[in-house]
């Protein structure tokens, strides 16, 4: 299992917060199952290829099928760090685990579906609303995965008491709280561009995505002066 694998190789910790989770739980072992079937999903309309040109037509498809695979890898290495972090399993953490691997299952598709159209060009083929529609399934998709997650460390900022967070990681539990609420608005702001934006400029509803990793950066340095700061103070 690949939890175990990185808790041998000692990636198991952080520097500053004490990781809580011990054995690998029943709830983690079912959600590694969850995403190993969605990766699956990616590829099981894929068959063997049988010619020389059979094989470079799906090799057209890695890039797309990388792109994918990435995503669901960053979902499931925040799903990690996560449980890791707080090694919680009272019933509200467990029904939102359930209800995260129920909206990666929904998410997996249409992901698959943008980004083969983008790499294979024909998505501006398509009609205007069935264009509109596939961002809209997407974007909702998007944020539903990461208002969990949100859900999730504000579930662990209650309970800082009980988990007896520090300073530092209440800090950073905070810092996974507005990571989670920008991603969440920039995919709902996205939905919102495709519906309002004329059928050729329907693009730059996706390029909002591309404003994600400067707004991590951007809390990122500001959470950062803060834990310097509290680093110095102690």
């Amino acid at each position: 299992m690949i939890r175990k694998q990185l808790s041998a190789d000692g990636f198991h910790s952080e520097p500053n917060f004490r990781w809580r989770g011990g054995e690998i739980s029943r709830l983690e072992g079912f959600t590694d199952a969850v995403f190993a079937f969605a990766v699956t999903l990616l590829v099981v309309s894929l068959e063997v290829p049988k010619t020389y040109d059979e094989l470079m037509e799906s090799l057209h498809g890695f890039a797309a099928f990388g792109l994918c695979f990435a995503a669901l890898t960053r979902v499931w290495l925040q799903h990690y760090r996560y449980f890791r972090r707080y090694g919680l399993q009272d019933t509200w953490s467990i029904f939102l685990n359930c209800v995260l691997l129920f909206f990666v299952l929904f998410y997996v598709y249409p992901l698959k579906f943008l980004i083969v159209g983008i790499f294979q060009g024909n998505l501006s083929a398509g009609r205007e609303d069935q264009v509109r529609s596939l961002l809209t399934v997407f974007g909702l998709g998007f944020a539903a995965v990461h208002i969990v997650f949100l859900m999730l460390y504000l579930h662990a900022l209650r309970l800082q008491q009980t988990l007896a967070l520090t300073a530092i990681e209440r800090l950073r539990t905070l810092q996974g709280v507005i990571n989670n609420a920008v991603i969440t608005l920039v995919g709902l702001l996205s939905v919102g561009a495709s519906w309002i934006l004329p059928l050729g400029t329907l693009q730059y509803a996706g390029y909002l995505y591309l404003v994600l990793p400067i707004c991590f950066m951007l809390v990122r340095r500001h959470f950062d002066r803060h834990e310097r700061r509290l680093l110095q103070a102690a």
